[in-house]
């Protein structure tokens, strides 16, 4: 699936991830492969990326939560996302 996340300075990360937890408002929700599709708000915390591997222009964005299940990490303030046919957008800031 594809994911993008995006702040009003600069695109954080764009490409291919397994899956993405994210911080709702009601607690932590994960999405993966073949979603429904999906309108959330997000709350301060951190965004996580379930990847192989992140590419080298976006790797100074994230933390590395977890060698052994490629974990990576952002956080953020706020923001929402979207998601439709395994493709997602995550504006925050």
């Amino acid at each position: 699936m594809n994911i993008k996340i995006l702040t009003p300075e600069y695109v954080v990360f764009e490409g291919e991830v397994n899956s993405v937890l994210l911080p709702g408002k009601n607690g932590e929700f994960h999405i993966m492969q073949n979603h429904a599709g999906i309108v959330s708000s997000l709350v301060g915390g951190k965004v996580k990326l379930f990847a192989n591997s992140i590419d080298d222009a976006f790797a100074k964005n994230f933390a590395k939560e977890n060698e052994k299940d490629s974990v990576f990490s952002y956080s953020i303030k706020s923001g929402v996302v979207e998601f439709n046919h395994n493709k997602g957008i995550i504006l925050c800031e």
